[in-house]
């Protein structure tokens, strides 16, 4: 046993999961359809991981929404609103993550948030007093069969592990963390105790929350479950999986503990090359070493790799791994072939990389030197595009270039005089539904079908239609649409030199919704406008304001597959350059609110907040402000945010110095507001009053009393009412109606301000 990974992708790889899914949601599939769909599914990629010869292949990694979901259901950690609602599993299970609506019942989805510093979104588990943990479900236990009778002879099965689960959970009522390990430890006793009847012998529990800092607390709970859980453990291995960060921390209490195996994520950081290093490894223990890169797209170099692994210096075995699950990568390089060669052949997605670890065991084991030469010189090819302009430009920006004049406080009564907009303004955070004529029109275009005269005059009529609907639902602040666009990064880079694009390379990013990331290849730059002639396209229909709508420079690079020979520093600030010429050039085309989106602004952020500021937000955010330092006071900048944690950043995101931040809200039950009073925040802001990623429209009543929360603790005068994101995703029926409560609701609430006034 030489080789593994952690988890492989599972949306399929023509996205056959993601289309089930949906025609089940729809009622255009049964359940038996769709779980047809989900088992062929598992049983290709045993069968892929199987022929490229890994030794330890995963089961229990396969989800139909998400692996945190997944655990929290196993153990019964289903709050009781669910219950009642008196559906099926599968049915239950989709409510949580979805939410649910019918005539007799409404229930909002639970909480999602980034999955640590990837574009993944898990679902955050809800423990309440109530919360009775135990073992329930089945999934894991019936994958394991299934995987037997697909000739898998030795299954590792996977699971969340029981600090994570705690460490990610919310906790309504009193009872906290620690209350529930006890609980929770012999649930996961329960699941060891069932995985020996079935013969399995190696356990993987994800414990990625050990890369965050850790108290002396955190340390102490940790080491409370797996004293208990380790004594259960029988004929079964159990291996305490990390990724995305180092266990500096607790390294000292892992090795001590009497796990089987320990797997080390050796591409994310330098760290726990140190710590094995400085402290060795127990050669009691089988070291799971994550050397091949599960989050980029790059093909692994080697001669490095090795060095890394000898230096270890490691007495007991080894077994080479991913740096952490494959589904953060796309299925097949090989189905690129629209790529250049010279591009293509640098690339590795998941099953390339079940190739690289085959053969970096091989030559880890001393055989197959002639693969090492064929990689050595493959990466003497690498030939980056380089634009001296770019550059020079960088070289030569100065402090004055970050620095937005005047102040803040001075450009809100500013802008107020020159819009004179009601209380409360509403406004959306920029697309509409990408409807099936929408998408229809694009392939089109792609396949050549139609002329880009036909295409754009399609788009115009969609901007025409959806201008009214704003107008006559009486939206403030009007967008239009952006049907021209596929994706939110996507878009940008298609139209921005230094990028290029794959055919098939989805990732999922939630549920049923997957992303293919651009690759940045080269230098980055703008050639030619680029939202500028839509965007005023719909300014001239409308008396109203229309916001002009950009992704900015660090969402553009957090989403997209980065280049590894520069610093994201580097590729950020290229970016920015470019993004930066395209808001001066909607300025000049009299477009007086520019969105520039940064969701991800959190998404990089390291995961020791040691590391925050100097290895990120100190080049994070002046790259935002350089982006919009440029313009007129009059000029009012927005950012979107949205699915992470911000509360703890706070400062950082006001030191954006945007006029008007909007964030998700909704799904976290509001509380980011008290940390917006706490932190002082001065930015206006628009809190999500209703979550776009559920069917379920709120109604007027709802959003009504959401408001009014949110006015109870923030002035009025700098509040916003929008949705938590963009509408792309909804069908029409449910964002129109949506919308048309939302403004109704704010309106109410601005005749009750005014009567008091």
């Amino acid at each position: 046993m030489t080789t593994s990974i952690i988890g492989f992708p599972r949306i399929g790889e023509h996205r056959e999961l993601k289309f089930a899914t949906e025609h089940y949601w729809k009622k255009r599939a049964t359940q038996e359809e769709l779980l047809t769909t989900a088992k062929q599914l598992r049983a290709q990629h045993w069968a892929k991981q199987k022929a490229a010869g890994i030794d330890l292949i995963p089961v229990g990694d396969f989800s139909f929404f998400d692996t945190t979901l997944d655990a929290a259901y196993l153990f019964n950690i289903v709050p009781d609103r669910y219950k009642s609602l008196g559906l099926d599993s599968l049915d239950e299970y989709f409510a949580l993550a979805r939410g649910y609506q019918s005539e007799t019942a409404s229930v909002k989805a639970l909480p999602m948030k980034k999955w640590f510093n990837t574009n993944y979104h898990y679902i955050v588990p809800e423990f309440d007093d109530q919360t009775d943990v135990k073992l329930v479900g089945s999934k894991l236990f019936d994958e394991i069969t299934e995987a037997k009778d697909q000739g898998i002879e030795n299954p590792k099965a996977v699971i969340v592990g029981p600090y994570t689960l705690l460490k990610l959970s919310i906790f309504k009522g009193h009872k906290q963390a620690s209350d529930f390990a006890a609980s929770l430890t012999t649930a996961y006793s329960e699941l060891l105790a069932k995985l020996n009847t079935q013969g399995i012998n190696w356990l993987q529990l994800d414990e990625p929350a050990l890369s965050f800092d850790q108290s002396e607390a955190d340390i102490a709970l940790f080491a409370k479950i797996y004293d208990k859980l380790l004594a259960a453990k029988k004929d079964v291995k159990v291996l305490l999986q990390t990724y995305f960060g180092d266990v500096r921390d607790s390294y000292q209490t892992i090795t001590k503990l009497p796990f089987d195996g320990i797997g080390l994520d050796f591409v994310a950081t330098k760290e726990n090359i140190k710590l094995v290093k400085q402290d060795g490894f127990p050669a009691d223990k089988v070291l799971f070493a994550g050397v091949v890169n599960g989050k980029n797209i790059w093909r692994n170099h080697y001669v490095t790799t090795i060095e890394t692994l000898k230096s270890l210096n490691v007495a007991g075995d080894v077994v080479l791994s991913s740096s952490c699950s494959l589904q953060h990568v796309p299925y097949d390089a090989s189905l690129e072939t629209n790529l250049p060669k010279s591009v293509q052949r640098h690339l590795a997605f998941a099953y390339q990389k079940l190739d690289e670890l085959v053969e970096l065991d091989a030559i880890f084991q001393g055989h197959d030197q002639k693969v090492l030469a064929v990689n050595n010189e493959l990466f003497s090819t690498i030939r980056h595009p380089e634009n001296q302009q770019v550059k020079t430009r960088i070289d030569h920006l100065t402090p004055a270039d970050y620095t937005r004049l005047p102040e803040r406080s001075k450009r809100e009564k500013i802008q107020k005089d020159v819009f004179h907009l009601p209380e409360l303004p509403t406004t959306t955070i920029g697309s509409f539904p990408q409807t099936k004529d929408v998408r229809q029109n694009r392939s089109k275009l792609r396949k050549g079908e139609i002329t880009r005269a036909e295409y754009d005059a399609f788009n115009q009529e969609k901007i025409k239609r959806i201008i009214k609907f704003q107008e006559d639902a009486g939206v403030d602040v009007l967008v239009h649409g952006e049907y021209e666009r596929n994706d939110m990064v996507e878009y940008f880079g298609e139209k921005l030199d230094g990028f290029v694009f794959t055919q098939n390379g989805w990732v999922q990013s939630y549920g049923s919704r997957g992303v293919k990331p651009p690759i940045i290849w080269g230098d980055v730059s703008r050639n030619e406008p680029i939202t500028v002639d839509t965007t005023v396209f719909a300014n001239k229909l409308t008396d109203h304001l229309v916001k002009g709508m950009l992704t900015g420079p660090v969402t553009i690079f957090n989403w997209s597959f980065p280049r590894e020979d520069i610093t994201p520093e580097q590729s950020v600030t290229q970016i920015a350059l470019a993004i930066r010429d395209e808001v001066l050039d909607l300025e000049a085309h009299d477009i007086k609110i520019i969105q520039i989106d940064e969701p991800a602004l959190r998404e990089n952020l390291p995961l020791r907040k040691s590391d925050w500021y100097s290895a990120y937000l100190d080049w994070a955010v002046p790259a935002f402000r350089l982006v919009h330092s440029g313009v007129k006071p009059e000029t009012q900048i927005h950012t979107h945010m949205c699915y992470s944690e911000f509360g703890d950043i706070i400062q950082a995101i006001d030191n954006l110095d945007a006029d008007v931040i909007s964030f998700e809200a909704s799904r976290s039950d509001l509380s980011l507001i008290d940390q917006l009073v706490a932190a002082d925040f001065q930015t206006e802001v628009g809190p999500g009053v209703y979550d776009i990623h559920s069917p379920r429209i709120p109604s007027v009543e709802e959003l009504e009393e959401i408001i009014k929360r949110i006015i109870a603790k923030l002035p009025a005068a700098k509040v916003w009412i929008n949705p938590d994101c963009g509408l792309k995703t909804r069908s029409e029926k449910e964002a129109f109606e949506a919308v048309t409560n939302m403004v109704e609701a704010a309106k109410k609430v601005r005749s009750s301000l005014y009567e008091t006034n």
